[in-house]
């Protein structure tokens, strides 16, 4: 299985919509936040572009969870679950739609333990995580 993560960039967040493919369908679709594109900087930043090997792992802060590994110059990236922006350093939430719950004027994402819980029953342990 395959996840694909088309993303739209902004000054302040980047929001995305992550899609699960086996074979050629889409079996799965999640909305995503993260940190803006800040030239992969630690902790301000999202990743670059790219594709990704991604596992199953148990954070002692997120629980389940999914490492993205091998980013250039950066580590410890999971896809994990959390609401707003300031929810992460450069990894990636994950929920089932924006909303802006705080009235910040950014998108935060809701329901975000759901969609976590979504990807790790339809993941199997190492994938293809597939940034546009």
């Amino acid at each position: 299985m395959t996840a694909v993560l088309s993303r739209k960039y902004g000054e302040k967040q980047t929001t995305g919509c992550l899609y699960l493919f086996h074979e050629d369908r889409a079996v799965l679709s999640v909305k995503t936040l993260e940190l803006p594109y800040l030239e992969n900087q630690k902790n301000i930043s999202c990743i670059p572009p790219g594709t990704y090997d991604v596992e199953i792992i148990h954070s002692v802060r997120f629980g389940d969870c999914f490492l993205v590994k091998d980013v250039p110059d950066r580590d410890a990236i999971l896809i994990h679950k959390g609401n707003f922006v300031s929810d992460t350093k450069g990894c990636i939430l994950v929920g089932m739609a924006f909303k802006d719950i705080n009235d910040d004027g950014l998108f935060d994402v809701v329901q975000s333990a759901k969609a976590l819980a979504l990807i790790l029953t339809a993941l199997p342990k190492l994938s293809k995580l597939v940034i546009l």
